[in-house]
């Protein structure tokens, strides 16, 4: 069993684009520039936010995080993303989710300019990632990528079962890893929290890549996978006594995986990482360097 170190991958990652970054600031261009948008005070939520923050700061990036309050309206939300988009100083923006049960994420979706959606969530970068077209794709997702081509890890013609069907992971990793991009041409079934167990467990055991986002822990246990897996859980959960564990029984589970990521220090790494690859593809974007 080895590590698939999402902070390693990640480091690496951010390290090659500041390289970039310092060349296009040599060349007389200024920073990238990242905006987060952050509601209220939730506590997950501002760690998030800080190590998005902290990994502009590495990345060369300028990190500008605009507080609401929890009281915000959505309509008062909507003002603040239409004065982002029409700032041409902005490369892309991010509102971190969740928000208050007043405000429609999907709404708030949908008024990001497709230019600046970093996160890749609006419907005409999902819809052009599902196409197989150019587009700032779903930063988990492709964080995952990334981070199994950072080990080269076979995925061409592999049986990859994905578990929960999220518009965030689920959905777009499962069409990723099927289509043909850098990293692809996988044999993908897409199953989640609703599949028949006995169904469940058949694909899983056959399964030479799980991919596991359901936020429930220990859901993956020894007698779900085969010999030699790779193994990659989303599932970040806090116990009752405040650990951090995934959606995989690790210690139960890691010693029939080829390759395993750990949590923390996995995933959650590499969304941020993603998001970073994201917001220079848009700064090029922006200046027509690509």
């Amino acid at each position: 069993m080895e590590l698939l170190d999402g902070k390693k991958c990640a480091e690496s990652l951010v390290a090659d684009i500041s390289r970039k970054v310092a060349g296009y600031l040599d060349s007389g261009l200024r920073k990238p520039h990242m905006t987060i948008i952050l509601v209220g005070t939730h506590a997950p939520s501002e760690s998030y936010v800080k190590s998005k923050i902290a990994s502009c700061g590495r990345a060369g990036f300028e990190g500008n995080l605009i507080r609401l309050p929890e009281t915000v309206t959505e309509q008062e939300l909507l003002a603040k993303i239409g004065a982002i988009n029409n700032d041409p100083g902005t490369d892309g923006v991010i509102v971190q989710l969740p928000l208050p049960s007043h405000i429609n994420e999907q709404n708030v979706i949908n008024a990001i300019a497709p230019e600046k959606d970093i996160d890749g969530f609006h419907p005409t970068n999902f819809g052009r990632m599902a196409l197989g077209q150019k587009a700032f794709r779903p930063a988990t997702a492709y964080g995952i990528c990334k981070l199994l081509q950072f080990y080269d890890i076979p995925v061409r013609g592999k049986h990859c079962v994905v578990i929960g069907r999220s518009n965030i992971v689920g959905k777009p990793i499962s069409i990723m890893l099927a289509n043909d991009f850098d990293i692809g041409n996988a044999t993908v079934t897409l199953t989640h929290i609703e599949t028949p167990r006995p169904l469940l467990l058949d694909e899983t055991r056959r399964a030479d890549i799980v991919i596991v986002a359901v936020g429930i822990p220990g859901f993956i246990g020894e007698d779900m996978v085969k010999e030699g897996v790779v193994l990659i859980d989303v599932g970040i959960n806090r116990l009752a006594d405040g650990k951090l564990v995934g959606d995989v029984d690790f210690a139960a589970v890691a010693p029939k995986c080829s390759w395993i990521t750990p949590v923390p220090g996995g995933v959650g790494r590499m969304t941020v990482a993603a998001l970073m690859i994201n917001t220079l593809m848009a700064y090029e974007n922006n200046f027509n360097l690509t």
